[in-house]
C-alpha cells in the first residue's frame, strides 16, 4: 500500500527497504537517488568485489550510506534474505529468471525497472511529459531525430533512456526539461508498470533477445506495454500490422488516438510520404481533405535518397513530435539539424572504388536486413551473438544482392548453414578468432585488431568496383567486444588501415 503512494519525488521514501540490481550507470543512479530520500539501499552486483568503474561507484554510494554488497557469492546468498525487503529495483540487464528477482516474486516483493523509479521521481506538478518510443529498430535513431524536433521548436528537450543521458538522471536534472525524449527497450519495459507517456510509439516488430524473454510473444508483450495509459497519441507503423494490433490492444486514456506512419502515401490520421514531401493527415483540422507539408527527405538526407529504414524512423519521430504540438516548421529544421546516430550505416572510406560501411548497431536480423536494403551489391560481414534469433528469412531474401560474406564471432556457422541452404552461390569466408575473454586487455585488442584486419583484407578481395562492404551483423557483439561501437570502432580503424596502406 505504501509503494502505491510513491508517485513522485517527495513523497515519503524515507525508511522504504530497497535492494538494487546492478551497479552500472543505472542502477548507481537509482541508488543515489533513493539513499537522498532517506531509502535504506542495499545494492548488490555481480561484479567483481573490486577494480573497474564499479568500485568508484561502490565507494560513492558507501559514503552516502548505502549498504554495497559485489561479487556473485553475496548475490547468490542474498535471495534469503530479501524477508526485510520491501522493494526490489533492477537493472534491465537482469533477467527475470534471476534468482534475486525470483525470489522476489515468491515473496511478493514488488520489482521495478530503473524506469518506473523515474516514473515515480518526477516533480509532483509541472513535471515534463515523454514521448515514448520502442521498438525493434531504430529507436535511437528516432529519439534524436525526435529531440531534434523539440529543440527546434524551442522546447528543453533531451533524448533519454536506453540511449544517451539515463531517464532517471534526466527527470532530477535542477534545470528541469520541458519533454523527453525516450527510448525503452523490452528489458526496461518489462520492469515498468504506471508509465503514461504523452505518445507513445513501436517503430517494428521482429523477434529479438528471446534468450532474455524466452518466447517470441513474451517479447512483443514487453514491447506492447508502451501504449497502455497514453495520453494523446499511440504512433504505430502502418506497414507492419502487429504495432497497429498493439494499440488496438491497449488501454489507454480516454481520448487518445491511433496516428500511423508510413512510407508510403498516408490515409486519413497518418504521417507519410507524397512526391518525396513529408506529409502530415494527423495533426490538421481538415485531415479528410488536406495536409501540413512537414518537410521533404532532402531535408532529412541532403545528399541522396535516404534509406527507408531512415524515412520511417523521421515519420514516426514526425507524429510523435506533432502530438506535443510542434509546430511543421520545427519538423523541417529538426529533419536539417538531425546528425546520425554513430556506428548507423556509416560510410567509412572508399577503396579500389568498393565502400565501407559501418553499421555495427544493426545487431539483430531485422536490422541487418533493413540495411541491406540500401545496397544493391554487396559484400555482407557478418556473425556474432545471434541470441536464439533466426537467420532464415534474412538469408533468403538478402541472397540476390550478396556479392560474397565474411563471418567473424561465435554464431557465425549457423548463418553459414543459411547461406549454404538459400544461397549456396553466394561465396562466404569465415575469419577464426581465437578466445579472447582471458587475455589481458591490452592483448585482446591487438588480436582484434588482426581479426578486423584480416576481414577488410578478405572483404576487398571478393569485392568489385561499385560495391558496398557492409558491416551488418545480425547479432549482437559481447563474444568478441565490449559492445556494439567498441566492434564498429574496431572494423573503421581496420578500414582505414587498409586505405592508408593503399594510398602509400
Amino acid at each position: 500500500m505504501r509503494l502505491d503512494g510513491l508517485t513522485h519525488r517527495d513523497a515519503d521514501w524515507a525508511g522504504l527497504r530497497v535492494v538494487v540490481t546492478g551497479l552500472g550507470v543505472s542502477g548507481f543512479a537509482a541508488a543515489d537517488a533513493l539513499v537522498e530520500r532517506g531509502a535504506v539501499v542495499t545494492v548488490l552486483d555481480e561484479g567483481s568485489a573490486s577494480g573497474g568503474a564499479g568500485e568508484g561507484r561502490a565507494k560513492i554510494l558507501d559514503i552516502l550510506g548505502a549498504q554495497v554488497r559485489r561479487g556473485p557469492e553475496h548475490v547468490t546468498a542474498w535471495p534469503a534474505d530479501l524477508v526485510d525487503t520491501d522493494l526490489v529495483v533492477t537493472s534491465p540487464g537482469w533477467r527475470p529468471g534471476h534468482p534475486v528477482l525470483a525470489g522476489a516474486r515468491r515473496r511478493g516483493i514488488p520489482v521495478w525497472g530503473e524506469v518506473e523509479l523515474a516514473w515515480r521521481m518526477r516533480a509532483e506538478t509541472g513535471a515534463a511529459p515523454w514521448l515514448t518510443v520502442t521498438g525493434t529498430n531504430g529507436k535511437t535513431t528516432t529519439v534524436q531525430l525526435l529531440e531534434a524536433m523539440l529543440g527546434a521548436a524551442g522546447l528543453r528537450a533531451v533524448a533519454a533512456g536506453n540511449v544517451g543521458t539515463p531517464v532517471l538522471e534526466a527527470v532530477l536534472h535542477p534545470e528541469p526539461y520541458d519533454v523527453l525524449a525516450v527510448e525503452l527497450s523490452s528489458f526496461q519495459l518489462h520492469y515498468s508498470h504506471s508509465l503514461s507517456a504523452l505518445a507513445s510509439c513501436v517503430l517494428n516488430l521482429a523477434p529479438d533477445h528471446l534468450d532474455w524473454h524466452g518466447s517470441a510473444a513474451d517479447y512483443a508483450a514487453a514491447k506492447a506495454r508502451i501504449y497502455e495509459r497514453t495520453l494523446v497519441a499511440c504512433v504505430y507503423n502502418v506497414q507492419d500490422a502487429q504495432t497497429e494490433q498493439m494499440v488496438i490492444d491497449a488501454e489507454v486514456v480516454q481520448g487518445c488516438r491511433a496516428i500511423g506512419f508510413t512510407t508510403g502515401v498516408p490515409g486519413r490520421s497518418m504521417v507519410g510520404v507524397v512526391d518525396g514531401i513529408v506529409a502530415d493527415r494527423a495533426f490538421v483540422a481538415e485531415r479528410a481533405t488536406s495536409a501540413a507539408e512537414l518537410g521533404t527527405l532532402s531535408d532529412l538526407h541532403p545528399s541522396g535518397t535516404p534509406a527507408p529504414h531512415l524515412v520511417a524512423d523521421a515519420l514516426a519521430a514526425a507524429a510523435l513530435a506533432r502530438a506535443a504540438g510542434v509546430p511543421p516548421v520545427a519538423v523541417r529544421d529538426g529533419m536539417r539539424a538531425f546528425i546520425p546516430p554513430e556506428h548507423r550505416i556509416t560510410e567509412v572510406a572508399s577503396i579500389r572504388g568498393v565502400r565501407f560501411v559501418n553499421d555495427s548497431k544493426a545487431t539483430n536480423p531485422h536490422a541487418a536486413a533493413a540495411s541491406l536494403q540500401a545496397y544493391p551489391d554487396v559484400v555482407w560481414v557478418a556473425g556474432g551473438q545471434l541470441k536464439g534469433a533466426d537467420v532464415e528469412e534474412l538469408v533468403r531474401e538478402a541472397g540476390p544482392r550478396l556479392r560474397a560474406v565474411v563471418l567473424l564471432g561465435v554464431d557465425r556457422s549457423l548463418i553459414a548453414a543459411a547461406l549454404a541452404r538459400h544461397a549456396p552461390q553466394v561465396p562466404v569466408r569465415e575469419v577464426l578468432a581465437p578466445e579472447t575473454g582471458t587475455m589481458a586487455p591490452s592483448d585482446a585488442a591487438t588480436t582484434l585488431d588482426r581479426v578486423m584486419d584480416d576481414v577488410v583484407d578478405a572483404a576487398l578481395e571478393l569485392a568489385r568496383p561499385g560495391d558496398a562492404v557492409l558491416l551488418a551483423p545480425a547479432a549482437a557483439s559481447l563474444d568478441m567486444f565490449e559492445d556494439y561501437r567498441a566492434r564498429g570502432l574496431c572494423f573503421s580503424a581496420a578500414v582505414q588501415r587498409r586505405a592508408d596502406r593503399e594510398s602509400t
